[in-house]
């Protein structure tokens, strides 16, 4: 029997089938067994490939970290530090909010994978560029990464249900709008998001202005 032109696994495939099964059912949902049924091969066939299932959720993890923008930290961007952080949040954030499952996994740092290894790069280089001292540069890039995950493991707003009688006066005297949360959690959250950021960047700009003098702009 002649083989196949192409190779019934790759990494790539694979990774796309995890990540699917992540986005879908969560992590626990990544077996051997169910990522080679989706695949249509054996289960040893994916030890060609990835050792582990905690490897291929490393690879799952990094094709999300790929998709962050990082354009406004090279040096031709004439961005300044704090614009630069503005945008590389939210981009950042923007992918997390396709696959918030992943979410768990990249919190444990970046590790061994390439593209988490270079968001981390990138962000430590443009502020030291900036003229952070390296141990406050490494802070700044752990402040903005718990921030910005914790923002994407879940909806605030989304938290509250959208039944008034949920929210009786007499035991929660302040929730009493609380039922129009549900509703408006695009709304609520993504104000919430810029909100924490604007505060975040205007707190790391008086900083940055006692430490060097220059005041950043807005």
């Amino acid at each position: 029997m002649a083989r196949p032109r192409k190779p019934l696994l790759s990494r790539d495939r694979i990774v796309e089938a995890a990540g699917a099964l992540v986005d879908a059912e969560g992590l626990g949902a990544v077996s051997t067994r169910r990522l080679a049924a989706a695949l249509g091969v054996s289960g040893p066939s994916l030890y060609n490939h990835f050792r582990t299932k905690d490897e291929i959720l490393d690879a799952v993890a990094d094709a999300v970290s790929a998709r962050v923008d990082l354009s406004m930290f090279e040096p031709g961007a004439g961005r300044d530090w704090r614009g630069a952080l503005h945008d590389w949040a939210h981009s950042y954030r923007d992918a997390l909010s396709d696959h918030p499952n992943i979410v768990p996994v990249l919190a444990r740092g970046p590790g061994r994978r390439p593209a988490g290894l270079r968001v981390a790069d990138a962000v430590f280089g443009a502020m030291t560029e900036a003229g952070w001292p390296p141990a406050q540069a490494t802070r700044i890039g752990a402040l903005m990464r718990y921030f910005i995950l914790g923002s994407a493991v879940g909806s605030f707003a989304g938290g509250f249900v959208d039944d008034e009688a949920a929210y009786d006066p007499s035991d929660y005297p302040h929730l009493g709008q609380a039922h129009l949360l549900a509703e408006r959690r695009h709304e609520v959250d993504e104000g919430a998001f810029e909100t924490g950021l604007a505060a975040l960047l205007d707190g790391l700009a008086l900083q940055h202005e006692a430490l060097t003098g220059r005041v950043t702009g807005g």
